[in-house]
């Protein structure tokens, strides 16, 4: 594994609960997750950090539609082309996804499961290296390979209600899914990522250091650590209009 995360040598002062979230999330990826295993997991890490650099994302942004330019992803990750196209997609164009998007990703071969699960480690790449590069460090170094095998697991109360993907119903986060939100309170684009648990504590373990946790963000009250919430607003909503995210 690479050495541990720490950020003590940034230009400037970082708390030590950021590198410490960062370091979670890494030792997830020395570990096989629901669908994928470890060593697709930093595969999907790798290829999200390249993505950026794919002469074909940057004519498909350069297009009035994204299906118009033609080609292939440039990529250095051995996995399905489906899974390819659907980071490349999710890294370089998210605001202009569609369910006719996602439907033809789904037919192209990559099972819900496994697109759920590689959303949540692409947002996790996103999240850690749009830190590291806003503190002026360079990007920690990826971890080595696990062993083990996906588990498969899927939680019995799943369905298709406001998502493309199945997805926990709010008011029935029970049983071992109890820890994931308070239960009846929390938003969609938490529980999106709810047909793969581990996913949701991700997110919840990284929005703590670099947000709020999520038992928290609905109070319109609560305070980060040294921002308060206007502070806090004010910053996600200037960054969600320059990345262009329709929330």
């Amino acid at each position: 594994m690479a050495g541990e995360i720490n950020y003590a040598d940034a230009p400037c002062a970082v708390r030590h609960d950021f590198g410490a979230a960062h370091q979670r999330f890494w030792q997830r990826l020395q570990s096989a997750g629901t669908w994928w295993t470890s060593e697709e997991r930093i595969a999907i890490a790798a290829e999200t950090r390249t993505a950026t650099d794919c002469a074909l994302c940057r004519a498909r942004r350069d297009s009035l539609s994204p299906n118009a330019p033609a080609g292939r992803h440039d990529t250095i990750a051995n996995l399905p082309e489906a899974a390819i196209e659907a980071i490349h997609r999710l890294v370089n164009d998210p605001g202009r996804l569609s369910a006719r998007w996602f439907d033809g990703v789904m037919a192209a071969g990559l099972p819900v499961g496994h697109y759920v699960e590689l959303v949540g480690t692409v947002a996790a790449m996103v999240s850690i290296d749009s830190f590291c590069r806003g503190i002026g460090v360079t990007l920690n170094p990826l971890p080595s390979p696990g062993a083990g095998q996906p588990s498969h697991y899927q939680p019995r109360t799943t369905r298709v209600d406001d998502a493309w993907v199945p997805m926990i119903p709010a008011d029935a986060n029970d049983g071992a899914e109890a820890d994931l939100w308070q239960r009846g309170r929390t938003g969609n684009v938490i529980r999106a990522l709810s047909l793969v648990p581990d996913e949701v504590r991700t997110l919840g373990d990284l929005s703590e250091a670099h947000y709020l946790p999520h038992t928290r963000v609905m109070n319109p009250a609560a305070r980060g650590s040294h921002l308060d919430r206007n502070q806090i607003e004010l910053l996600a909503g200037r960054v969600s209009a320059l990345n262009q995210c329709f929330y």
